[in-house]
């Protein structure tokens, strides 16, 4: 049965340099810490998260009490989002 959990990220570190990267990083929720792991989508994750963003996690724990991430979604908005909205670049006109 897959949980689900929401609270605030901190601590993203990079533990596997490969081509699926594995990615540690720690959710702060309103009971515990949780330690997490994510390789399935690790390349959009560290795209879109940052620390002190809020996040809701779905997945399992394995035999390590390391919560494994299936599937997660930021509350709010992204990393690329805000570095778009926030970019030093004019605005592109509509197309023709």
């Amino acid at each position: 049965m897959m949980i689900h959990l929401t609270g605030t990220v901190s601590k993203i570190k990079i533990l596997n340099y490969s081509q699926q990267p594995l990615v540690r990083f720690t959710l702060q929720t309103n009971e515990s810490i949780v330690n997490c792991l994510i390789s399935l989508h690790s390349l959009t994750f560290l795209a879109d998260v940052e620390e002190t963003m809020r996040l809701s996690i779905t997945g399992l724990y394995n035999a390590r009490n390391q919560f494994v991430v299936r599937a997660y979604t930021v509350l709010g908005k992204t990393k690329i989002m805000y570095e778009f909205e926030h970019s030093r670049y004019p605005k592109k006109a509509g197309t023709i």
